[in-house]
């Protein structure tokens, strides 16, 4: 793909560029998947994190949402003797809570989806950035996304994961304007 957002360059970032990134999403296994993998980057890169994808898939049970809300202590130990994730303690301890504040909003609210789009009004927020420096690591909106998840019990969720999970979820289109992907998720808004 021609003049695709440079920080999708390397190889391994081109199909989550291409097919996923900025995508608006609904399905609340992919949201929780976000959720939980945009933690898990803090302080690392996203390569990291795409490297380790399908080993995260297999050892969160394809992130359903319910089965790791009940993750015990020897699943969490098993987590953190697993190479195939990051194995922070705190991260997973993280995932496991995270989940069981989800299925909270769940239960509260009826849907994590309608939720977190709330912070954007329901529709993708489209961006028009020319140039990589003007887009923001964080907004008004992630800030506020942050704020709510934390009262909510919710961890590894500070303004600037929450605002690179808006984009990896599709709730902000910062593609480039020069990148095909930018005119394509706009089209999905």
């Amino acid at each position: 793909m021609k003049n695709r957002c440079p920080w999708a360059e390397a190889e391994l970032h081109h199909h989550y560029h291409d097919t996923e990134w900025g995508v608006p999403s609904h399905d609340v296994r992919h949201l929780f998947e976000m959720l939980i993998l945009e933690g898990a980057q803090a302080g690392l890169s996203w390569s990291t994190i795409l490297k380790k994808r399908g080993n995260y898939r297999r050892a969160y049970d394809d992130f359903d949402a319910a089965k790791v809300a009940r993750f015990d202590t020897r699943r969490k130990a098993r987590l953190l003797a697993d190479p195939g994730i990051v194995r922070n303690r705190l991260k997973v301890e993280a995932s496991v809570l995270n989940a069981r504040a989800f299925l909270a909003v769940r239960e509260e609210l009826g849907s994590f989806d309608r939720y977190v789009w709330q912070f954007v009004g329901g529709r993708p927020i489209q961006h028009r950035f020319t140039q990589s420096a003007q887009i923001p690591v964080s907004t008004a909106e992630s800030d506020a996304m942050s704020r709510d998840l934390k009262t909510r019990g919710f961890k590894f969720v500070g303004t600037t994961i929450c605002y690179a999970f808006m984009q990896a979820t599709g709730m902000v289109n910062d593609h480039l304007v020069t990148c095909p992907r930018h005119a394509a998720c706009a089209k999905l808004a």
